[in-house]
Formats: C-alpha cells, structure tokens, sequence
C-alpha cells in the first residue's frame, strides 16, 4: 500500500510538470520532504522527528513519544486521515502544506500593540491554526485584564501578603513588606527560579511580565535563547517588546498546544487553565474570552 501511495505522488508530480511548469519547484520540494520521511510513527527518533514536531507546534526533542503521537492521531482526525499516529506520505503531506491562517481579521478585535505582535508570533511559535488562536488569546486576554497590564502587580497590603504568600512571611513579617512591591519580590522569588537570593533583588529584577507573566531568571534565559536576544540582561523589554511572544514561549514550554488542537469546548478550556493557571482561576471568563475569539475566527 505504502508503495502504491509513493507512486503515485510521484506520477502526480509527473503530471504537473508536464501541464504547470511554474509550479514544479515548490511540488518537488514537497515530494523531496515527503521521501525525506518516508515512516515515522510511536518510538522514531531523530532529525526527522524534529522537523515534524515542529511543524507541528511541538517541542522539537527529536523523540516521537505519547505527545507526538497524541498531536499526529489530533491532526489526522481533523483532516479526515486514518487515525493510526503513523506518519506516512500523506499524513506528511498535508502536515507539510499547512500554512498559518490570515489573522488580519483580529484588527479590530485587539488593541494595535497586541495585533502588531500577531504575525510574528504565530510564525515563531506555531500558531498555524485559528483554534490554537482562540484558545491563546482567550487565556492571555484574561490573564492581563485584556491585555492592559504586562507587569505583575506586586502592590499587596499586609493583609493579602499573608493571603496569597503565607509561607514567605511568618509571624509579623508581612507588617514590613506591605505595599513595597520591590521588596515583596525580592522575598517571595528570591533563591529560586534561578534568581539570586533576597538581597541580589533578582526576585524583582525578574519579576512576572508579559500577557501571562514569564517569571524568574531561568525562564528569561530560555526565552531570550529561543529568540536570541539578551533578555536577562534587559529584562524590561519582556513587556515592552515581547508581551505577546513571551506568552506564546510559556505555551510552546508547556507543551499546551496539544491541548488547544483537541477542540473547542468548554473542557478543553478547563483543561487549558489549569495548566496555565495551576488551578479554574476565572474559568467562566476564560470560557467567554475564547469564546469571544473563536467566534471571531472559525
């Protein structure tokens, strides 16, 4: 069977040639990657299997795990393939042929420093479907208040320290920390993350920014290395500049674009935030912001 695909992808070809020469490079390239190839299924590893979890919008470790086979069976199932999770001709093909939606319709549905990050950050980091659309900006909408806030506010009264960070402030402590944001951070992500200890300030030098706020040494280094920019060094232009693609890194990270492939429902959504989230914080508005947003889209 494998045979009869494989000819006749190359008869296709053939045929091309002969009848549209103008478009013959960009078939024999397809075909090229298609031989390429060739198998890959549950237990492949290699180069091969980067290229597809990338195109798949995957963390590309070169290992075709549960993960991989996960997003392969999601993608031929939307696409009316044979769900099997083995990668063929076919399958390959149309993953090939994907190509990133037009988001230009978001224009008047986002704020203009939101909608000018759009098509870089759906190049960079996979965004190739408009469901993975929804579900991203439906998490980031509510995370920053619709997108007004890319730093974390860390203005809390002695009161609310004790609420939401306890552990870091036994007995009075909290008295000494109220309203002086600087000082909550330095304590709260101090000697860990990869910040220094409370007294380097890197707690604060790090603190949370972007639409869902990249925190912590370590995490700035690992974004500033996929984007090739120093960012540990200029922290601030994480949410001057990267707002957007540092939320779109967190997702990548967290491999949370498998998630978004499964659907539209209101599960899936859960699902999505409590990976994000680490619990259902504000599920009902995430549920109405993606909405808002798949409505816009599909």
């Amino acid at each position: 069977m494998l045979k009869k695909v494989i000819q006749f992808l190359l008869n296709l070809l053939k045929e091309v040639e002969k009848n549209n020469p103008p478009v013959v490079e960009e078939v024999k390239k397809k075909e090229e990657i298609i031989k390429e190839v060739m198998i890959l299924k549950k237990g492949s590893q290699g180069e091969e299997v980067k290229k597809l979890q990338t195109l798949l919008g995957l963390t590309a470790d070169g290992d075709f795990g549960n993960m991989t086979d996960e997003a392969v069976r999601q993608f031929q199932k939307n696409n009316g393939l044979v769900v099997d999770g083995v990668v063929g001709p076919k399958t390959m093909f149309l993953i090939t042929n994907m190509e990133t939606p037009d988001f230009s319709i978001l224009k008047e549905h986002l704020p203009e420093v939101v909608y000018n990050q759009i098509a870089d950050t759906a190049e960079n980091f996979n965004i190739n479907t408009k469901l993975r659309m929804a579900h991203f900006l439906g998490q980031c909408a509510h995370e920053s208040a619709n997108f007004k806030f890319v730093s974390e506010n860390l203005n809390y009264s002695a009161k609310a320290l004790k609420s939401v960070f306890g552990k870091y402030f036994p007995g009075d402590l909290n008295e000494q920390y109220a309203r002086n944001p600087e000082k909550i951070a330095s304590r709260v992500y101090g000697g860990r993350m990869g910040n220094g200890d409370e007294s380097t300030g890197d707690g604060w030098k790090y603190r949370g920014r972007g639409y869902i706020q990249l925190t912590g040494k370590n995490n700035y280094a690992d974004f500033g290395n996929f984007i090739n920019e120093d960012v540990v060094s200029n922290p601030d232009s994480v949410s001057e500049k990267y707002a957007l693609s540092s939320a779109a890194f967190f997702f990548n990270k967290n491999k949370l674009w498998s998630i978004c492939d499964k659907g539209s429902t209101e599960e899936i959504v859960k699902k999505l935030t409590k990976r994000v989230n680490g619990g259902d914080h504000g599920l009902e508005d995430r549920i109405n912001k993606f909405n808002h947003f798949w409505n816009i889209l599909k």
